[in-house]
């Protein structure tokens, strides 16, 4: 037997762009529901485990409204539950790990629990109905429009049928574009193709994508030994050495992302290198009461555990299997190699005191519930944002103002070594916004894009792709189907109507959508 269900939305996709599109569609007073294929709503917040990165204005402007009351909520949360020092406590911008990547590094269950406070009312009242441990199938369409999608529950296997006037996808590889039968692209473009100074010379590479990685999350009580069990695939990894890597990719030898020179970790503060402990931190025990915490907790998303052998998606599923666990592998023989063979400060090897921690990312084998996708499919739009439309060396140092804006965001061009054997392309990009026309399909009427799944290029997804941006489209997204619905009109007709986007981008201002940067010095 198949469940039948209907919303005013359905939302494939549980991670930060579709909770914010959840959030944006029931504040408007529409019926939605969301699925999710692991345990845990958030994506790249929490079953990811990933620490927000932000860019440097984000404590006073720069994020939409709903963004910055997740920020709060995560300050709440540990001063409301965690025993927190005087000094902590006091600190309006604190940092519960003071880690180096985001001024709010934080604890996946920290962001998965605020995020289950702010759907709440919405969830209580019956509004949104979450689906997790849910994977879409199939889906059914009618020329232009998605009619159905059906979706399968991973644990009991049974199939329910999804209907909607309209439909978001949020998954990180956007599986409901092949699905449907929505057009996009995938990889890198070709500079011939978009004209982009960093693009491919040459053929464009549709398999060119982004590496991805499987994060995982430690501690450190330097008088015990908690070394895992030898990984399968130990071997090779302890032994890989990259053509374009100044040293095996097991060493704490990597490369400076904006130069492409060597540079030198180390793994605790305490010597000149960068501290890679420190770099993602989430708890840092001087924030506690003394006795909370046996140490602080990091989580490893490093250089040396990003997987580009291959992609998860466009790829049968033997390969997709294949990657997946080369991932993995590679995650568990960087912790291997840092518990026995790590060189160290002191002349010794290894720390056999690093402690998997899987309480953390709510797992059984201590890595996170999902890799961190760093690219996706994305749509062939009415728009697509080009590298030329952000450069840091645009004449008058602003990048492209669109009439049609629904958002804005600031990152560099930061793209991790490719499946293409790439090094790292990081280029500095300026504060920019997102355009209506990247979030509408060139043909399919009523399935919208909420994630890295836009109208961007393989070089634009490098700074559209970050947690604050993600969580800005979610909710452009929620607010259009939101706004079509109320006014009898297509996303299209929204964006080519100047009389409807004035009204749509009004909307979005009401509900705290920042449109526009402010004159920055």
């Amino acid at each position: 037997m198949i469940n039948e269900m209907r919303a005013d939305c359905i939302i494939i996709g549980g991670g930060t762009g579709g909770c914010a599109a959840a959030l944006s569609a029931a504040r408007l007073g529409k019926s939605v529901i969301m699925t999710e294929e692991t345990h845990w709503i958030g994506g790249q917040l929490t079953s990811q485990a990933v620490p927000p990165d932000e860019h440097s204005w984000i404590e006073s402007f720069g994020c939409t409204r709903s963004y910055r009351q997740f920020r709060d909520g995560i300050r709440a949360y540990y001063r409301h539950y965690l025993p927190l020092t005087a000094a902590a406590a006091a600190n309006p911008l604190l940092n519960p790990g003071n880690g180096i990547v985001s001024r709010l590094c934080h604890d996946p269950r920290a962001a998965l629990a605020v995020l289950h406070e702010m759907l709440a009312p919405y969830v209580l009242s019956g509004c949104v109905v979450i689906l997790t441990r849910h994977r879409i199938e199939s889906a059914e369409t009618e020329g232009d429009r998605v009619r159905s999608v059906t979706i399968r529950c991973q644990q009991t296997k049974q199939r329910s049928v999804l209907t909607s006037d309209y439909f978001i996808d949020a998954t990180e590889c956007g599986d409901v574009l092949p699905l449907t039968g929505t057009e996009y692209v995938t990889g890198a473009e070709s500079v011939s193709l978009t004209g982009e100074p960093h693009a491919l010379e040459g053929e464009a590479d549709p398999q060119d994508m982004q590496g991805f990685t499987h994060c995982f999350a430690v501690d450190y009580l330097p008088d015990e030994v908690h070394t895992i069990d030898r990984p399968a695939q130990y071997a090779f990894w302890k032994d890989y050495k990259p053509d374009f890597w100044p040293d095996k990719l097991l060493s704490w030898t990597a490369v400076k992302p904006q130069t492409l020179e060597p540079v030198q970790y180390e793994l605790f503060p305490g010597t000149e290198r960068f501290s890679l402990f420190q770099y993602r931190q989430i708890a840092d025990q001087a924030n506690f009461v003394p006795g909370t915490f046996r140490s602080s907790v990091t989580l490893i998303n490093w250089p040396q555990n990003d997987y580009w052998l291959g992609n998860p998606f466009e790829v049968d599923d033997a390969e997709r299997q294949s990657h997946l666990e080369g991932a993995r592998q590679l995650s568990l023989s960087l912790l291997y190699w840092l518990q026995t063979e790590a060189p160290r400060p002191d002349g010794r090897q290894g720390y056999p005191g690093l402690r998997l921690r899987p309480d953390v990312v709510g797992t059984r084998d201590g890595l996170a519930m999902y890799p961190y996708i760093r690219e996706s499919r994305r749509i062939r739009a009415e728009f697509t944002v080009l590298e030329q439309h952000l450069a840091a060396d645009r004449p008058g140092g602003t990048s492209e103002r669109y009439h049609d804006s629904v958002g804005i965001g600031c990152y560099r061009i930061d793209l991790h070594p490719s499946t293409g054997g790439r090094n790292y392309i990081d280029v500095s990009s300026l504060p920019f916004h997102i355009p209506l026309g990247s979030l509408i399909p060139e043909r399919m009427e009523n399935l919208i894009p909420a994630c890295k799944n836009i109208g961007v290029t393989h070089i634009t997804n490098g700074c559209y792709r970050l947690h604050p941006v993600e969580w800005n489209i979610g909710e452009a997204a929620g607010s259009l189907v939101s706004f079509c619905l109320d006014h009898g009109i297509s996303p299209r007709g929204v964006r080519n109507q100047d009389k409807e986007l004035n009204s749509f981008q009004t909307l979005l201002r009401q509900q705290g959508v920042e449109l526009e940067w402010p004159v920055i010095v």
